[in-house]
């Protein structure tokens, strides 16, 4: 029963995943052997081919390492304000364990000292 519904499965899905005749050669970016090339025209516009891709390729890396650089030194600085306020928490519980300890029942007045 499973043999038959992977059957009929794979019969109507093949179709759709062959190659069509209307099916064009895409010529994908990227750096392409220029010596194979006869004429220096050829030559020559392969070689600025190159030199495109890799303008482009270094271009967006550089957008997307200052992306990075950028979100770090935010954290940083939301880091930095963190620590600072939790120095600021850890000298004020110093402070307060450092102090006299406060009186909570000062003494009585004596009543004969008016």
């Amino acid at each position: 029963m499973i043999h038959r519904i992977a059957l009929m499965v794979s019969a109507v899905l093949a179709p759709s995943t062959l190659p069509t005749a209307d099916a064009r050669a895409q010529d994908v970016p990227g750096i392409e052997i220029c010596t194979a090339e006869k004429t220096m025209e050829r030559r020559t516009s392969c070689l600025q081919s190159n030199v495109d891709f890799l303008h482009k390729t270094i271009t967006k890396l550089s957008g997307d390492h200052q992306q990075k650089l950028d979100a770090a030194n935010r954290q940083i600085e939301a880091l930095k304000s963190t620590v600072a306020a939790l120095q600021k928490a850890a000298e004020d519980q110093k402070r307060k364990a450092d102090a006299p300890p406060a009186k909570d029942n000062p003494a009585p007045a004596k009543e004969g000292a008016k």
